[in-house]
């Protein structure tokens, strides 16, 4: 009770001041929370600062701007909030919430000459309440059959099967969101798709939901059957995925997720119950396609498997993809890079046949514990003949705080928190139609020779 009170006081001597203080001179600049602040926050807080999402405090008044006001000082001085992870210049995408030197000015000025509240007519009208998702009620929602609890202290890889959608044909859809059944020990979770049956066979085979599944989903891909290459992508790069700090955002236009008929959603989830676990029961929800779908979106993966970062070493790790150019022209839509918690940069690069240089995203402070998957504003042209590079630059020595060996030791690739990876998935369309191209290929091989 005494700490309520402490606060209620705090709180009154803080919104007399401001009250006090909209007097301010002629010199300062006329900032209120109702005019200028209010706009700013609304747009590149509220996404997470509101109840039930991964912040800890919403931001939805004026009360709850002045309370936090110390932090929000703090954190925007310092850079760390909003986290936004690009750096400009390195591509540009959808949905940013960095803050603009003029709004980073306008909310420290605030703060400085007191809070002033100003009129609420002037406040901005509230941004609808979407409830636990942030693009809305979605059209589909899949939740996990039954909770499950991970045992405690050791990395834990889960594939449940989502319930079935009974799709009779291939349907797109625009977006894709997961909201976690427990944030405290969900690391990420990647979408496969099935279409063999494979995994609906192994669900609960131990007597708990899903199954175990350390090193990749389980679903069988044939990649020596041409007309199953790009179909295999989904078993093998997946359809989409969450971690934290994944914020989700709708394709553009024309450009769709497809799942195909009788296919079944299947979600890997890593769980790092390290301190604590408890039940989790994630959920996923489907947006269906805003508009005639022209272009699937297929993710690829640009990754290397076969390093080793020494212990007491800076270093870079590249990963290319494809091997060999392909001469078949895409475009980029979107891209999600991944690190584990030796990583301290990440940079993927697009180099064209005249080895041409577009870079695709630069983050320069990787934090494992805030990703995100990034829309482009516009789709990035890849011209035939084309390489992908992703550089992931790790640190393994002590002065990384967060090596989790002291003293370091040698880290290569793999699933465990302590191990690590360097992958970025690239979500892409294919200028031309992929099975055009297999059916010429196999059209080809086939023809006889004239007698």
């Amino acid at each position: 009770m005494f700490r309520a009170t402490s606060l209620a006081l705090a709180l009154s001597l803080l919104r007399l001041a401001a009250a006090q203080d909209r007097g301010f001179p002629e010199d300062r600049p006329r900032l209120t929370y109702d005019k200028e602040i209010a706009p700013i926050i609304e747009a590149k807080c509220q996404i997470c600062h509101r109840e039930g999402d991964i912040a800890p405090f919403a931001l939805n008044t004026y009360d709850d701007a002045v309370t936090w006001s110390r932090d929000i000082a703090s954190v925007v001085s310092a850079g760390t909030m909003p986290p936004w992870k690009p750096v400009a210049g390195y591509g540009e995408f959808r949905g940013s919430y960095a803050l603009t030197a003029r709004e980073k000015a306008e909310l420290l000025k605030w703060i400085e000459i007191g809070m002033p509240e100003g009129d609420p007519a002037d406040l901005p009208q509230p941004a609808p309440d979407k409830g636990i998702w942030s693009l809305g009620q979605p059209d589909i929602v899949l939740q996990m059959p039954r909770p499950f609890t991970p045992p405690r202290g050791t990395d834990v890889y889960r594939c449940f099967v989502m319930p079935d959608m009974k799709l009779s044909q291939a349907t797109y859809f625009s977006a894709i969101d997961l909201v976690p059944g427990n944030r405290q020990i969900l690391h990420h979770a990647i979408l496969f798709v099935d279409t063999t049956g494979t995994a609906e066979k192994k669900d609960g085979l131990d007597g708990q939901p899903g199954y175990d599944c350390f090193g990749g989903s389980g679903i069988p891909v044939d990649l020596t059957n041409l007309t199953q290459i790009f179909t295999s992508l989904d078993a093998l790069a997946g359809i989409g995925g969450w971690a934290p700090g994944t914020r989700a955002h709708f394709l553009p236009d024309g450009i769709g997720i497809m799942l195909p008929a009788n296919g079944r959603l299947v979600m890997q989830v890593h769980y790092a119950p390290y301190a604590l676990t408890g039940p989790d029961q994630t959920q996923i929800g489907l947006y269906y396609a805003r508009s005639t779908i022209q272009k699937r979106l297929y993710q690829i993966p640009i990754v290397n498997q076969t390093f080793t970062v020494p212990p007491n070493t800076v270093k870079d790790v590249v990963a290319t993809f494809p091997p060999s150019p392909l001469p078949i022209g895409a475009k980029a839509i979107t891209i999600f890079p991944h690190m584990h918690l030796l990583g301290r940069k990440i940079k993927v690069e697009l180099t064209d046949a005249q080895k041409n240089v577009t870079p695709l995203i630069y983050e320069d402070n990787w934090e494992f514990n805030w990703q995100g998957a990034y829309t482009f504003a516009q789709p990035v042209a890849i011209p035939p003949l084309s390489t992908v590079t992703a550089t992931c630059t790790f640190d393994n020595t002590e002065n990384n705080p967060k090596n989790p060996n002291n003293p370091p030791v040698a880290v290569s690739w793999g699933e465990r928190t302590v191990d690590e990876m360097c992958v970025a998935f690239l979500g892409v369309t294919l200028d031309v139609d992929p099975f055009t191209i297999l059916r010429n290929i196999q059209m080809a091989g086939s023809a006889q020779p004239v007698k």
